[in-house]
């Protein structure tokens, strides 16, 4: 396979990058080397005058002057380097010190240079590198730690609520219609906490798949039906106007994972679509991919939030008022990754759309 001209000149710039930097380093080591030479001849040249190292007809000892050059060397050699070499391990020490301060939890610690080391583009490819991570590291942190008082929230609400109708439904003076009403209820609650379960369970097992496998080839619009008719209950009870929009189209894939994506997609349509409002699904194909649109009316993600909401636990809904935990869309993000495929979201004008972008064959 060939590269493309732009990949070329992009590894050409990087090793002339990393050939300038070595060059820096050497020019440096041999600066010191020079100045050791210097000195020493310097050296030389002051003993020669004070007649330490000339005999009495004023021709030079060599047994004198070999020990006197080894000694004089070694001397001023170890006292250059002892004090320059501070200034190449300088910033090593510095990436060393923001390194443990990082692996120990200080996720705010920044790397920076001075100005004349931070024009070099090696360098500022390593600050940029470091920085980036610290503050992708900082802001997993805080999703997770939000993640966590959200979590336990979530998980505490359902079980305490099936406890006391637990307790209600062991009074001896209810009616039938009172049992069944709060057994639908503890059923609810209970699926909840499974769901919950579910998807750090699928979360943790997709992240941890490198390799797609059990690929098939099945009806993707199939597919897409079946996961709206899963989800009934869920749109009918908010009179939500359901539209499919598509042919009969095949896909080479792994089904069970696909089968979560749409779930999770139409699942989040349709929370987030006001009464009565409308969700479109739509299938088109470009010739080498297929790209499923689902759309919901309502109220709009923010601009400054739409790169952020397929991180881990991550709410674009900071009150909390629907219901769910930040997983779905990280789960949704990887399995399409694992497929070589891509996501995307648009929201604008009270439309918010996701388009999946996938290879028919793989």
């Amino acid at each position: 396979m060939k590269k493309s001209p732009q990949l070329n000149m992009e590894k050409l710039k990087e090793r002339t990058s990393r050939t300038s930097l070595t060059f820096a380093f050497s020019s440096f080591v041999f600066a010191i080397l020079l100045a050791a030479t210097a000195l020493t001849a310097l050296g030389l040249w002051l003993l020669t005058i004070a007649g330490v190292i000339v005999d009495v007809n004023g021709a030079l000892q060599i047994g004198r002057v070999i020990p006197f050059m080894l000694l004089i060397s070694l001397i001023i050699g170890g006292v250059i380097v002892y004090f320059s070499s501070r200034i190449p391990l300088k910033p090593i020490n510095e990436i060393i010190n923001k390194m443990n301060r990082l692996a120990a939890g200080d996720f705010k610690t920044r790397l920076k240079f001075g100005n004349t080391m931070s024009a070099h583009p090696v360098v500022k490819e390593l600050t940029t590198s470091f920085n980036t991570m610290a503050e992708e590291l900082e802001n997993t942190e805080l999703l997770r730690s939000d993640f966590i008082n959200s979590f336990s929230h979530e998980f505490k609400t359902p079980i305490v609520s099936i406890m006391g109708l637990a307790n209600l439904l062991e009074a001896a003076n209810l009616t039938e219609e009172q049992r069944l009403q709060y057994a639908r209820a503890i059923r609810e609650e209970s699926m909840r906490l499974s769901s919950m379960a579910s998807n750090i369970l699928s979360l943790t097992r997709v992240e941890n798949q490198t390799i797609l496998t059990d690929v098939s080839q099945f009806n993707l619009s199939e597919q897409v039906r079946s996961a709206v008719l899963l989800l009934e209950e869920k749109w009918t009870a908010k009179n939500i106007d359901l539209q499919l929009d598509f042919n009969e189209f095949y896909i080479q894939a792994n089904e069970e994972m696909l089968m979560q994506v749409w779930i999770n997609l139409i699942d989040n349509a349709v929370k987030f679509v006001p009464r009565c409002g409308t969700v479109l699904l739509q299938i088109s194909d470009t010739g080498h991919d297929l790209c499923v649109t689902i759309s919901n009316t309502g109220s709009e993600i923010p601009s400054d939030k739409l790169d952020k909401i397929f991180h881990k636990f991550y709410q674009a809904d900071e009150s909390h008022a629907t219901q769910g935990n930040g997983i779905g869309l990280a789960i949704v993000k990887r399995i399409v990754a694992l497929h070589s495929g891509s996501i995307t979201v648009n929201s604008a004008n009270g439309i918010t759309s996701f388009c999946v972008t996938l290879p028919k064959m793989q």
